[in-house]
C-alpha cells in the first residue's frame, strides 16, 4: 500500500470561479484560501474586476522582467498602500519613483555587510534573552517568536531590550494592530477618490495612531541625543546622520517615523512569522530538529562571533526551507505604466501585476516535492536552480529588502540558539492553519510542547 506523504499544512484552494463580491469577501478574510488551485501550476493567470485587471505571474522569465530588468517601469501598485498608509506612511516600502530612490539611497548604507557584522552582539543578546524569557510546557510559540523578533529590532536600532518601557509599548500595540489590518482593503479593488473614507476599521486607526506616536518619541529622543553627541552607534543613529549623496539632506523626524514603522513591520512581523513556522516545521520532523541540535551545539560554542554564521549551514537551510513553504509576505503587486506583452497578452496601462512568493514557491512545475519539506532541495541541481530562479521571499533586484542580509543572520541565529536550548514537539490536535494577516500567521496560533535539552 502507498502511503500520502507527510505534508507540512497548506490553506484549501477556493473553487475555480466565484462573483467578484465573494471574491472580496474572501480576501479580505484570508488571502491565501481566496485563490483557485491552478495557480500552483499556471505561469500565468488573468483576474478581471469592473475597476482593474490582474495579472498573476508565476514564470521566472516573466518575473526578472518585472523585478530586475525593468523594475522602474513596474512601479508598486498604491492599492496595497491604501491599506497600510495609516501606519507607514511614505516610507520606502510604498514610495515610488524619485522619493523611492532618495530614501533607498539613505537607509541601505546602514544595512551594509559590515554593519550587519555590527549588529551580531545585539542579535545574540536577543536570542539569550528569548532562551531566558521562554519556559517549558505547551507554548503558542508565535507570541514568543514575535516577543524576540522585537526585541531584536529594538536592540538593533535603538540599543533598547524590549523591556524597556516604550518599546514594550510598540510590541503590544503592534500585536494589536497586525490582525485588525487585512493586506488589502476594498479600496484596493474600488478605485476612490482622495477625500473619500478609506474603510479602515476603528481599531485600526488607533492602533496605527498609537505607534507611530510612540516611535515619533524614540526618533525625537535619538535626534537629540545626536545633536548633543551621545547617542550610540546602532542603526537609527547611522540611519539619521545619513545625508543623501545627491541633495545632502537627512531625513527629517516624520520621515524617519515612517521609516521606522517599516522596520518594525518588515523586521519584526516577518521575522516572527518565519521563526513561528520554522519551530513548528522542526516539531513535525523531529529528525531535521536533532539535526540542527547537534550542529548549533558544536557551532555556538565560541560564544557571540560572527564567524558561527559560516557553520550555521543547516540552520541556514531549514530557514530557507522555512521562507520557501510559508513566505512571509504571501503576494507583491506592482502596475504597468504602459501597454506590455507578456505570453501573447496585452496588458493594458495601470494593470497590476501579482508576483506571488507563496504560489512561485510551491509551483508544481519549478520544484521538486514543492509542497513537502525538505531543507536538503537546496544541494540539489533542481533546489540550485529553483533558488535563483524562483526564491523571492525579500523580493529580488533593485526593490529587494533592504534588511534581507538582516534576516538571513537573524533567522538562522535565533532558531539556532532556541533548538540548541530547547525540544520542541507538536500538540496533538493543534495543526496550525495558515492565513494572511499582515503576514502569513496561523490561523489560531502555533501551539508546541517545549522542553529544555
Amino acid at each position: 500500500m502507498t502511503h500520502a506523504p507527510d505534508l507540512p499544512p497548506k490553506p484549501p484552494a477556493r473553487a475555480d470561479r466565484v462573483s467578484l463580491w465573494r471574491y472580496m469577501r474572501l480576501f479580505r478574510q484570508d488571502i491565501l484560501s481566496a485563490q483557485p488551485a491552478r495557480l500552483y501550476r499556471a505561469w500565468m493567470a488573468e483576474f478581471r474586476t469592473p475597476f482593474f485587471r490582474s495579472y498573476l505571474i508565476n514564470q521566472p522569465a516573466l518575473i526578472d522582467e518585472v523585478l530586475k530588468a525593468r523594475p522602474m517601469d513596474f512601479p508598486k501598485s498604491d492599492r496595497v498602500g491604501e491599506g497600510l498608509r495609516p501606519l507607514l506612511g511614505r516610507s520606502v516600502f510604498l514610495t515610488n519613483g524619485a522619493e523611492w530612490q532618495r530614501q533607498r539611497r539613505i537607509i541601505d548604507p546602514a544595512f551594509e555587510g559590515g554593519r550587519l557584522r555590527d549588529t551580531f552582539p545585539a542579535m545574540w543578546a536577543a536570542g539569550e534573552a528569548a532562551v531566558a524569557r521562554i519556559a517549558p510546557g505547551p507554548r503558542e510559540v508565535e507570541e514568543d517568536m514575535s516577543h524576540a523578533a522585537a526585541d531584536v529590532i529594538f536592540r538593533t536600532l535603538f540599543s533598547l531590550p524590549i523591556e524597556d518601557e516604550i518599546a514594550a509599548q510598540v510590541f503590544h500595540q503592534f500585536r494589536a494592530y497586525q490582525r485588525t489590518q487585512p493586506i488589502l482593503n476594498a479600496a484596493a479593488f474600488i478605485p476612490l477618490p482622495g477625500w473619500m473614507p478609506r474603510g479602515h476599521r476603528a481599531e485600526t486607526r488607533r492602533t496605527a495612531m498609537a505607534i507611530r506616536a510612540l516611535i515619533t518619541q524614540l526618533t525625537a529622543d535619538r535626534m537629540a541625543a545626536i545633536a548633543a553627541g551621545t547617542a550610540p552607534d546602532d542603526l537609527a543613529t547611522k540611519i539619521m546622520t545619513t545625508a543623501d549623496p545627491q541633495t545632502g539632506a537627512r531625513f527629517t523626524t516624520e520621515e524617519m517615523v515612517d521609516q521606522v514603522a517599516i522596520f518594525f513591520l518588515a523586521g519584526h512581523e516577518t521575522s516572527a512569522s518565519a521563526l513561528g513556522w520554522a519551530l513548528y516545521l522542526l516539531a513535525r520532523y523531529p529528525e531535521w530538529q536533532d539535526r540542527l541540535a547537534k550542529e548549533a551545539e558544536t557551532a555556538l560554542a565560541q560564544g557571540p562571533d560572527f564567524a558561527v554564521m559560516g557553520k550555521l549551514r543547516l540552520a541556514r537551510d531549514i530557514f530557507r526551507e522555512t521562507l520557501r513553504l510559508y513566505p512571509p509576505v504571501p503576494m507583491m503587486v506592482r502596475e504597468t505604466t504602459r501597454p506590455e506583452q507578456f505570453r501573447n497578452r496585452t496588458l493594458p496601462r495601470a494593470a497590476q501585476i501579482v508576483l506571488s512568493p507563496w504560489h512561485l514557491h510551491r509551483h508544481e512545475r519549478l520544484w521538486d516535492n514543492p509542497d513537502g519539506f525538505d531543507p536538503a532541495r537546496f544541494q540539489t541541481e533542481n533546489g540550485k536552480t529553483c533558488l535563483r530562479e524562483a526564491f523571492i521571499p525579500f523580493s529580488a533586484g533593485a526593490r529587494v529588502c533592504t534588511g534581507a542580509g538582516f534576516a538571513m543572520v537573524e533567522g538562522p541565529l535565533l532558531l539556532a540558539m532556541l533548538v540548541r536550548a530547547f525540544k520542541f514537539e507538536t500538540v496533538a490536535d493543534r495543526v496550525p492553519v495558515p492565513v494572511a494577516y499582515l503576514t502569513v500567521r496561523a490561523r489560531d496560533g502555533i501551539w508546541l510542547t517545549v522542553t529544555r535539552r
